[in-house]
């Protein structure tokens, strides 16, 4: 037998989307959590485990500390923002349980592996980018020092051993891995996930692995996943969304969270043409460069929305981030989505390389220009182990290396000459505030809600959206009174 293993996506703010299945971990403006994906393979392949999803489950410390006392192993997806808890916690675990072996995974491990055994010496080992067999073989008995994809400290010698890379895992193997729907039905609560702009409930798979796209900004490629695009084969995502179905009568949409769904236009119409006798509603992130033909495809198969990381309407950032699109293609799609009935999740981010004054204003009037039905703005963040966490830190950029304030919320921490964090803040809320308080926009909003009767829920979330935005814009006014009475201060000294 193996060792009793806990799979554990960890406790953290108050209503923080930290799970391994989010890009950007962070308190949203509206309570959201995604599924923590990668940790059902690996649960899937190990007799005995579990999978604890403690945020949107509201399980606090103490109630994971006490489920532990049956369990021998813990593998914990820690993230950027909460790996402060995180290691403090498990330090409280280890002198709990001293016997227990404890293993962390997830991006901040991946690119700082001896920052994270130094700091935090209840660590048994980390895993380093995909850990799915890492973390079976060890619990299965293997040596540790014959795991590849696996760092360690020698305890005779105290030095940090770093095993081997472990190679990708291949297509075939993605096939032979157990379904994470099938983990979902065992240990979680599909009710507990919320997306704003998703039916409620929803759940959601991989139908792929990595991304090919060079987006500089994007954590996961450059961190966990790879760039090396790997596919399931459409017989076994078909296979399992056919078991979905039976599984979840009462869930009302699927949600393919690959990093890009639809790259190949050929793969994904071979899958559309095996989902649509299943008759679901399903939806999926999409780049612009999507032709017409695979976006009717999909809508003939049940595709309902798309999220699309349009990220910037200023032609010079999109070649700053790499992001292998252009305006007028992002417009050509847009257009081609709404003549087909296709909804859209529109997602920007201010302050990316290269960010003005002026080039804010372009992606506002660009947004409006899309009138996607939803949108999300993000601060841009430049997370270890990316390629514009480099650029940022090279150019002195990095004002600070705390991204989030004390709930979690994402906090501008990259300033530009001639453009202060605050004012990135500030033109959050103007952006979100221009784009929904648009007649057009919100009457959209609200007519969505009452055909999905979702009202309550469009209530809930905008109150939440209101508190955080009042919070926001004092925030964002107080750091602009510090700097001014900081410079009247030097102007002062000056004379």
């Amino acid at each position: 037998m193996p060792l009793k293993t806990l799979f554990l996506n960890p406790p953290s703010f108050e209503k923080f989307d930290g799970g391994a299945s989010s890009r950007w971990p962070a308190t949203r403006e509206i309570e959201s959590y995604w599924y923590p994906v990668w940790l059902t393979y690996p649960a899937g392949m190990l007799e005995g485990s579990r999978l604890l999803d403690a945020p949107p489950h509201h399980i606090k410390w103490q109630e994971v500390v006490e489920i532990l006392k049956d369990y021998e192993f813990l593998v914990l997806f820690t993230s950027t923002m909460g790996w402060d808890g995180d290691q403090k916690m498990a330090e409280v675990i280890k002198q709990t349980y001293p016997s227990i072996k404890i293993a962390f995974v997830g991006p901040p491990v991946t690119t700082s592996p001896e920052k994270a055994l130094n700091e935090c010496p209840a660590i048994d080992f980390i895993c380093r980018r995909e850990f799915d067999f890492t973390v079976v073989e060890y619990a299965n008995g293997m040596p540790i020092e014959e795991i590849v994809g696996l760092s360690y400290k020698d305890k005779a010698t105290g030095k940090i051993i770093h095993n081997p890379d472990r190679a990708q895992v291949t297509p075939e193997q993605l096939d032979e891995m157990p379904w994470a729907t099938d983990i979902y039905n065992r240990d979680l609560d599909v009710t507990k996930y919320n997306v704003p702009f998703l039916l409620h409930p929803y759940v959601s798979l991989y139908s792929t692995r990595g991304c090919p796209a060079q987006c500089t900004f994007c954590l996961w490629p450059q961190t966990l996943s790879g760039h090396a695009w790997r596919k399931r084969s459409t017989d076994d995502v078909a296979a399992e969304m056919a078991s979905a179905k039976k599984l979840f009568p009462h869930v009302k949409e699927f949600f393919f969270d690959d990093d890009t769904f639809n790259i190949q236009a050929a793969r994904t119409i071979e899958l559309c043409e095996k989902l649509k006798p299943l008759g679901l509603t399903w939806s999926c992130t999409s780049r612009v460069t999507t032709d017409f033909a695979t976006l009717k495809a999909m809508k003939d198969a049940g595709c309902r929305l798309l999220i699309v990381g349009y990220e910037s309407g200023d032609p010079q950032i999109l070649k700053n981030i790499k992001k292998g699109a252009t305006v007028q293609r992002a417009l050509d799609f847009t257009r081609d989505c709404h003549k087909l009935g296709l909804v859209i999740h529109g997602d920007f981010i201010l302050g990316l390389p290269g960010e003005t004054r002026e080039s804010i204003r372009n992606t506002i009037e660009f947004a409006k220009q899309l009138d996607c039905e939803t949108i999300q703005v993000s601060i841009a963040h430049a997370f270890p182990g990316t390629e514009f966490f480099d650029y940022a830190k090279a150019n002195g950029f990095i004002t600070n290396e705390a991204m989030s304030d004390d709930g979690g919320h994402q906090m501008a921490h990259i300033e530009y000459p001639g453009l202060p964090v605050e004012y990135v803040m500030e033109m959050v809320h103007k952006f979100y505030d221009e784009y929904y308080f648009r007649p057009k926009a919100a009457f959209r909003v609200v007519w969505q809600a009452v055909v999905n009767r979702d009202v309550p829920r469009l209530y809930s979330e905008a109150r939440d959206f209101m508190r955080l935005r009042s919070k926001r814009n004092k925030a964002a006014r107080a750091a602009k009174e510090a700097n001014a009475a900081k410079a009247q201060e030097s102007v002062s000294m000056n004379a």
